[in-house]
């Protein structure tokens, strides 16, 4: 569990679990929301909101990862686009992170011989 500072005097806190990261990626939330220029802004953080809120009407059976995700951290009443910035930030730290063990996993599996 990591929390992300959710306002910029970091007076208030969100806490974000693997799961919720696993999530975030599993749905690919983060691809497409962030414009171009990089900046985040609350029109981010409602486009956001949108495409999740799309996601949980096709889904009549909606997946309990989403809507923990939800309701910890989007519509977490503390989440503004400063705290958003700050979930893109550990969401892309996570993804390095995760990545770069898989790749050492991989090259421990080729030094090892198969019998």
């Amino acid at each position: 569990m990591t929390k992300i500072q959710a306002n910029p005097s970091g007076t208030r806190t969100i806490e974000v679990s693997d799961d919720h990261l696993q999530t975030l990626d599993k749905y690919q939330l983060m691809r497409d929301v962030q414009e171009s220029h990089g900046y985040v802004d609350e029109e981010t953080l409602n486009k956001l909101k949108l495409n999740i809120r799309a996601l949980l009407e096709l889904e009549a059976g909606a997946d309990k990862a989403l809507l923990d995700l939800c309701l910890d951290v989007i519509y977490n009443p503390n989440m503004k686009a400063f705290g958003l910035q700050q979930l893109f930030q550990l969401f892309v730290e996570w993804k390095n992170r995760s990545h770069d063990e898989l790749s050492l996993a991989s090259q421990a599996l080729q030094g090892t011989p198969f019998n």
